[in-house]
């Protein structure tokens, strides 16, 4: 049912894509809108025509005072709900709610909610093309790039797919996933939670007013995972990379095995384009939701079978000289580069570093001793770094992307492998993860060959 938003005094917090959306949604519905960011005017240009259109703009900063004197206040994901005007709102009473809160009270389409540490957009996308391949029309997106808040602009869809981040279940209040995916969780995000608890916490969220007709879909590998959701309501779907369920998906032998309501079905893992046993779990997990609503298992497995990943997470460059070169921008905390680094063939150079997000860097000391025999750090991080690997691998520091990639060309011997593999986020030398892997791109495209002697 929409809900009336009519004279409503909203104010949207934050002017990015989810920040816009959200405006156009409550301008929409009659609401008297203000957006807040505290970034000044002249570096949001995207905001200059929203005054004209009755939007009341607070920029530089958030006023206390607009904030305990609205009706609603909707939150984008970048904003910290501790932001001192947030507080006053709440002091106040005013509703807090996020964006996907705000989408999930309009959305008719049955819902799919994935989130983790690492691989959810991987099994974001590889979900909703499944779906998608079953003749379904799936809206497919959230963190992974269209904000929840625009499927609501149409009423069009079979089923919604959406990634969220632990950003995003702060703020939600009403919010029930038909499917619920909790993937793996590492330590990620430490800049802005307190601790792994905070973190592990906001998570959790996404299981919140779930009920047993609701699913939970959980990697039965990750302790942390079956610890976190060990007190929920949902059904619990098990998915293994390591080993056969009695009821679920697993492994056997070189098969994933998938067993529900009394059935068995085997698929070979050797079809898969996809390598590395993370991508094996980004697999399994992708397909639960959609077998379990009665998709054709051929139609899913054929469709898993051609999805070949997505940009900035393990593409293969180039090879060159005999090394293979690979793009991981995408690999933005510790977990997601010890998949990344265990995953291919050394010796490894690895170009990493950039804005550190907190975490502790000592579980990828035995993946870098183990594998890596050059590491090159870049950007805000590359003094921590070089404190924990320093004295494991021959560390270099390099004042830019490109001469990183200039030094991983000189270090790095045939039958090896470079792998820019932050474990960092981008914004001390980037717009984002997706600006940095491009750079990456051009600078490896531009290396010449060697000339034979």
């Amino acid at each position: 049912m929409r809900r009336d938003f009519s004279a409503k005094r909203v104010v949207v917090v934050g002017a990015g894509r989810t920040g816009l959306a959200l405006v156009d949604y409550f301008c929409r519905r009659g609401a008297v809108v203000a957006l807040s960011d505290r970034r000044p005017p002249e570096a949001l240009p995207q905001t200059r025509s929203l005054a004209a259109q009755g939007v009341a703009l607070d920029l530089g900063g958030h006023c206390r005072e607009l904030f305990a004197g609205a009706d609603l206040v909707a939150v984008s994901p970048g904003v910290p709900l501790t932001t001192p005007a947030i507080a006053a709102a709440v002091e106040r009473q005013v509703p807090v709610i996020g964006e996907v809160e705000v989408a999930f009270g309009e959305l008719t389409a049955p819902l799919v909610a994935i989130t983790g540490t690492n691989g959810k957009s991987t099994t974001t996308t590889l979900m909703g093309e499944v779906f998608q391949a079953w003749g379904k029309r799936t809206f497919v997106g959230g963190n992974l790039g269209t904000p929840l808040i625009e499927a609501v602009q149409s009423a069009a869809w079979d089923w919604a797919v959406a990634e969220l981040s632990s950003f995003q279940l702060e703020a939600v209040r009403a919010f029930r996933p038909r499917y619920a995916l909790l993937l793996n969780l590492t330590e990620d995000h430490l800049d802005r939670y307190p601790d792994m608890a905070a973190y592990v916490e906001a998570k959790v969220q996404i299981f919140k007013n779930m009920t047993p007709s609701d699913v939970a879909v959980l990697n039965a590998e990750d302790a942390g995972v079956l610890r976190a959701a060990r007190d929920i309501r949902a059904r619990r779907m098990l998915f293994s990379s390591r080993r056969p369920l009695r009821e679920g998906m697993g492994v056997e032998g070189d098969e994933i095995v998938w067993r529900f309501g009394g059935r068995e079905r085997r698929f070979p893992a050797r079809e898969l384009r996809l390598e590395g046993e993370h991508n094996l779990e980004n697999v399994m997990a992708a397909l639960i939701p959609p077998l379990m609503e009665g998709c054709p298992a051929e139609r899913a497995w054929e469709t898993a079978c051609a999805f070949s990943g997505l940009d900035h997470r393990m593409n293969l460059v180039r090879v060159l000289d005999g090394v293979n070169w690979f793009n991981d921008s995408k690999g933005t905390n510790v977990g997601s580069v010890i998949k990344s680094v265990t995953g291919i063939r050394a010796p490894v150079t690895l170009i990493a570093g950039g804005k550190d997000k907190g975490g502790d860097y000592a579980p990828l000391a035995g993946p870098v001793r183990a594998k890596v025999a050059h590491l090159i750090l870049i950007g805000q991080a590359a003094e921590r770094m070089q404190e924990v690997f320093g004295e494991i691998t021959h560390t270099v520091r390099a004042g830019s992307l490109c001469e990183a990639v200039r030094l991983a060309r000189e270090l790095t011997p045939a039958g090896g492998s470079v792998l820019l593999s932050p474990g960092c986020s981008s914004f001390d030398m980037f717009k984002n993860f997706e600006e940095r892997g491009e750079l990456f791109t051009r600078e490896v495209m531009a290396l010449s060959e060697r000339k034979a002697v």
